[in-house]
C-alpha cells in the first residue's frame, strides 16, 4: 500500500516541481521587463518634468523631485500595477498663476509663490484621500465610452501638439523654429528612433528587447560619437533657465511653514487652487487607470488610487515638490515596454533619483529628438484610430461627445472635457429615455380606464407622463398600471402624488397597481390616502431605489 501510494505521488510532486519553476521563471521574465520598461520610462521622465516646471514658472528640481516622489510613493501603494505617475502638464498650467499670485504677495526675492505651491500641493493631497476614504474613485466608472474616446484621441493630439515645441530654439531669449541643417538634422533623428521602435519588435531575435529603450541609447550614442550639434536635455534646461540637473537628495521644507502665515486667510487663498488640482489630479489619474486597465485587461482599484495619489502629493509638498498625478504618455511607455508590475514604477522612480545624484552629466546629452521620437510612437499608439472606422456606425450624439471632448482636451485642460462630455452625454441619455415614456389605454366592461405605464419614470419624463392623462375627461374610476414601468426617483414619486390629488380633487376614484415596495412605502409615508389608492399585488416589483446599488449582491431589477 505504501509503494502504491508513492508511486501515485511522484508525478504529483514532478507536476508540482514543473509549476514552481515555471512561476519562477515567469516572475523573472516580468521583473526583467519591469526594470527594463522602468529605465526608459525614467529617462522620458526627465525632460518632461524639468517642461511642466517651466510652465509652472518653478526650478526644475522641484518638477524632477515631483516625479521622483509621487512615482515611488504610487507605485508602491497605488491601485493600479504598471501606471506612472508624476508632475504633468495639466496641473503645471493651473500651478502657474497660483506662483504668481504667491510671489505678488511678498518682496520680490522672497519667491512666496513657491511656498504657497507647496503648501496647495499638501492640501490638494488631502482633498485626494478623503474622496479615496470616501470611495468616490468608483464614480469614474460613469464616464461613457465616447468620453474615453475622446479623451484619448485629444490627449494624443495634446501630446503630439506639445513635441512641437522641441524644434524650436532660444534665440536671444524668444523661441523661433528651426531652419535649414538644424531641422532636417532634428527630423532625421526622430525618423531614425521612430523607424528602430517599429522595426525592432519584427525581428525575431529582438522581439523581447525595450524598442524605446534601444532606440534612445543607439540615436544617443550616434549623436554622442558624431558630435551632432543637436539640441540635448541639458541645453533644454539650459534654455529654460535652469542650471543643471544636479542636485541632492529631497529634503523638508520647513520654511513653507515659517514664511507663509498659517491662518484663515491663507487657506481661502490656497483652497480653491487646490480643489482644482485635487479634481483635475483625480479625472486624470482615473481615467489613466481605465486605459491601463484596458490595454492589461486587468482591473485596478480606483478608490486605493485616490489615497495613494493624495497621500503621495502631501509628502511631495512637505519635501518641496510640485505635485502630480498620472501620466498617460508615461503609462503607455511603460505598458508597451512590458512593465505590468509595481517593479516598473519604483525602478523609474529610483533611476530619476539616481540620474540626479550621479548620473546628470550623461543624461544632459541625449538628445531630444530620440525622446520626441518615442513621443511620436506613444502618440500613434495611444490615438484611437478605430473612431475614424465607427464613425458612421454609432449613434451621432455619441459622435458629437467624442469630437466635442476631443477639441475640449486640446483647447482647455483634461478635467472641463470630461465633466462637459459626462454632462452631455448624460442630458443626451435623459432626453432619450424621456421620450420612451408611453401610456397605453382601454377600458373596461365596468367603465374603469386602465393607462398601463410603458418605459422609465424619472424627472426626465414627467412632463410627458403627466401629458398622457385627460384628468377632467376620464371617466368616474381610473386605474394606473406600472408593471411595464420603473419609477426611478423623487420627482416621479412627487409626479403620481399629484396626479392622485388631481384625480381626487375632480371626485374621481384612482387605483395605483404594481408598484415597487419602496414606492409604496414613500407614497404612504407622504399621505394616508394611499392606503386606499395603492393596490397591492403578489406580483408587484421587487426593485430597490437605492443611492449606493454596489451593497446589494444580486441585481435590483
Amino acid at each position: 500500500m505504501s509503494v502504491s501510494f508513492i508511486l501515485l505521488s511522484l508525478p504529483t510532486s514532478k507536476k508540482t516541481h514543473n509549476n514552481m519553476n515555471a512561476f519562477v521563471r515567469k516572475r523573472v521574465k516580468n521583473a526583467q521587463n519591469d526594470i527594463l520598461s522602468g529605465i526608459t520610462v525614467a529617462l522620458a521622465l526627465v525632460p518632461e518634468a524639468v517642461a511642466f516646471a517651466f510652465v509652472a514658472g518653478v526650478d526644475p528640481l522641484v518638477g524632477l523631485y515631483a516625479a521622483f516622489m509621487v512615482g515611488l510613493i504610487t507605485s508602491i501603494f497605488g491601485g493600479r500595477p504598471g501606471m506612472i505617475s508624476g508632475a504633468t502638464g495639466a496641473l503645471a498650467v493651473v500651478m502657474v498663476s497660483l506662483v504668481s499670485e504667491g510671489n505678488a504677495m511678498g518682496s520680490e526675492v522672497e519667491n512666496l509663490g513657491l511656498y504657497y505651491l507647496f503648501l496647495t500641493v499638501m492640501l490638494m493631497g488631502v482633498i485626494q484621500v478623503l474622496a479615496g476614504v470616501l470611495k468616490l474613485g468608483k464614480f469614474v466608472r460613469l464616464i461613457p465610452h465616447p468620453v474615453m474616446m475622446g479623451f484619448v484621441n485629444g490627449l494624443a493630439i495634446v501630446i503630439f501638439l506639445s513635441q512641437l515645441g522641441m524644434f524650436k530654439t532660444t534665440i536671444d531669449g524668444e523661441k523661433v523654429w528651426l531652419e535649414g541643417q538644424s531641422l532636417y538634422m532634428t527630423i532625421g533623428l526622430v525618423g531614425l528612433t521612430m523607424l528602430i521602435m517599429w522595426g525592432l519588435p519584427k525581428i525575431k531575435a529582438t522581439k523581447k528587447l525595450p524598442e524605446a529603450l534601444i532606440a534612445i541609447l543607439v540615436v544617443a550614442g550616434i549623436v554622442i560619437f558624431s558630435n551632432l550639434d543637436v539640441a540635448t536635455v541639458g541645453s533644454f534646461i539650459s534654455d529654460g533657465g535652469g542650471d543643471g540637473l544636479k542636485g541632492g537628495l529631497p529634503v523638508p521644507v520647513l520654511d513653507t511653514f515659517s514664511k507663509i502665515p498659517i491662518n484663515l486667510e491663507t487657506f481661502w487663498f490656497i483652497l480653491p487652487y487646490a480643489g482644482i488640482l485635487a479634481a483635475i489630479g483625480l479625472i486624470e489619474s482615473l481615467m489613466t487607470l481605465n486605459l491601463v486597465d484596458d490595454l492589461t485587461e486587468t482591473r485596478g482599484n480606483s478608490n486605493r488610487e485616490c489615497i495613494a495619489q493624495g497621500g503621495a502629493n502631501i509628502v511631495t509638498g512637505f519635501f518641496g515638490g510640485m505635485g502630480g498625478c498620472a501620466m498617460i504618455g508615461q503609462s503607455i511607455i511603460n505598458i508597451k515596454g512590458g512593465g505590468r508590475g509595481r517593479l516598473s514604477g519604483i525602478t523609474a522612480a529610483v533611476m530619476l533619483l539616481i540620474f540626479i545624484l550621479f548620473a546628470s552629466s550623461y543624461i544632459e546629452q541625449v538628445p531630444i529628438a530620440a525622446l520626441v521620437g518615442v513621443m511620436f510612437m506613444v502618440v500613434i499608439g495611444t490615438f484611437a484610430w478605430s473612431s475614424f472606422r465607427i464613425m458612421n456606425k454609432i449613434p451621432i450624439s455619441d459622435l458629437i461627445v467624442l469630437i466635442l471632448v476631443s477639441g475640449l482636451t486640446v483647447v482647455f485642460d483634461l478635467a472641463i472635457a470630461v465633466i462637459a462630455g459626462v454632462i452631455v452625454s448624460a442630458l443626451v441619455f435623459s432626453w432619450e429615455n424621456a421620450r420612451r415614456i408611453r401610456a397605453r389605454k382601454s377600458i373596461r366592461e365596468d367603465g374603469t380606464k386602465v393607462y398601463e405605464i410603458w418605459g422609465p419614470l424619472f424627472f426626465g419624463s414627467i412632463t410627458a407622463f403627466n401629458d398622457k392623462f385627460d384628468v377632467k375627461n376620464d371617466p368616474h374610476s381610473i386605474e394606473i398600471d406600472f408593471v411595464e414601468s420603473r419609477v426611478s426617483d423623487h420627482s416621479a414619486l412627487e409626479a403620481i402624488f399629484v396626479l392622485v390629488e388631481k384625480y381626487q380633487a375632480a371626485e374621481k376614484k384612482i387605483t395605483l397597481k404594481h408598484l415597487s415596495a419602496d414606492c409604496k412605502i414613500l407614497l404612504y409615508k407622504s399621505s394616508p390616502i394611499f392606503h386606499q389608492v395603492i393596490e397591492e399585488d403578489i406580483d408587484d416589483p421587487r426593485y430597490h431605489l437605492v443611492a449606493n446599488p454596489e451593497e446589494f449582491s444580486k441585481s435590483l431589477s
